[in-house]
């Protein structure tokens, strides 16, 4: 199929793009920054210049689609609210999707987004969602919560440096999925009739909480875990004065996600229905075990190899 895909440059979209070029899909990806794009060209992609706030280039960017694949989210750098890109900028790309006459749609969503109107990005996405089922598209909505790759930064990475890892609220058990399993169930609803006008949760094999997964760091790198739990109205706090200029509103509607991450509902769902659905092996889902051991490896590995490069003195001199 000729399919265009929004949101190529992000964390999940460039991984959409690899899995429908692998499988034999014409790829167009629509980015604001073609120079920062260059990877998706080299892999095969075709790129356009393109601004979901920005009609005219949604018109050009769908010319000859088939279908759509939106992995577009507004980022923690965008300035302003995410209702600009994730509400407003979703209504343009709907629309122009109508005007080229473009029917199949792949939204990624959010798991139990209707349980958290409170939360800026959950009511836009639950908006979404109540939209595209009362539309006449042909949507597949994907129900997915974090990802795996978010852990590295925030978990991984301090508990190697012996640094803090900070987390708040209470343990919330969360089944973390690999941005590359994810994009497996985008594709594969491209050719699976059975999903058309369906939504379904797409979550990894199990929940994990915070404790867990600091256990899990300290035990694959050997480093013991500093945790600091950050109280909830100190978040609160932070959220309220964040909201009251325009330019950090986008981080005060990210503080207020921790409404869900940090509440203590497990983010969860049985999967059984969406594997059939989608043609996919369960066993061939990245476990998140698998995930963290594969990159220390990876990454003590290279440490020891430049340690091994380096003299006395130089060695005195590293961070570990």
């Amino acid at each position: 199929m000729q399919v265009l895909v929004v949101g190529g440059t992000g964390t999940l979209g460039r991984q959409i793009a690899r899995r429908a070029l692998d499988a034999g899909h014409q790829v167009r990806c629509m980015v604001r920054s073609p120079r920062k794009a260059s990877f998706l060209q080299e892999w095969g992609c075709e790129l356009t210049r393109g601004d979901l706030m920005d009609p005219e280039s949604l018109d050009y960017a769908l010319e000859g689609q088939e279908a759509v694949i939106d992995a577009a989210t507004a980022r923690a750098t965008d300035p302003g609210s995410a209702y600009d890109i994730d509400w407003t900028g979703k209504q343009n790309l709907f629309a122009a999707c109508s005007r080229a006459g473009v029917k199949r749609l792949v939204f990624l969503s959010l798991l139990d987004a209707a349980l958290h109107r409170s939360v800026p990005l959950m009511e836009i996405k639950a908006c979404t969602e109540a939209w595209l089922e009362a539309s006449e598209f042909d949507y597949t909505i994907l129900r997915g919560v974090a990802f795996m790759q978010g852990l590295i930064s925030q978990f991984a990475i301090p508990v190697l440096e012996s640094q803090t890892v900070w987390v708040s609220g209470v343990p919330t058990p969360i089944a973390y999925m690999n941005t590359q399993d994810l994009a497996a169930f985008a594709v594969a609803a491209l050719e699976r009739p059975q999903t058309v006008r369906k939504a379904f949760p797409v979550v990894g094999p199990r929940a994990w909480n915070t404790g867990e997964i600091t256990q899990l760091c300290e035990r694959y790198s050997g480093r013991e875990a500093r945790v600091f739990r950050v109280p909830p109205l100190l978040l609160k706090g932070m959220q309220a004065v964040a909201s009251f200029f325009e330019a950090s509103l986008n981080v005060a509607e990210r503080l207020a996600f921790a409404e869900v991450t940090g509440g203590g509902r497990p983010l969860d769902a049985p999967m059984e229905e969406s594997y059939a659905a989608f043609g996919l092996d369960p066993a061939a889902t990245t476990t998140l075990e698998d995930y963290l051991k594969e990159y220390y490896d990876t990454i003590l590995k290279r440490l020891r190899d430049m340690e091994a490069d380096l003299d006395k003195d130089a060695k005195k001199k590293l961070p570990f």
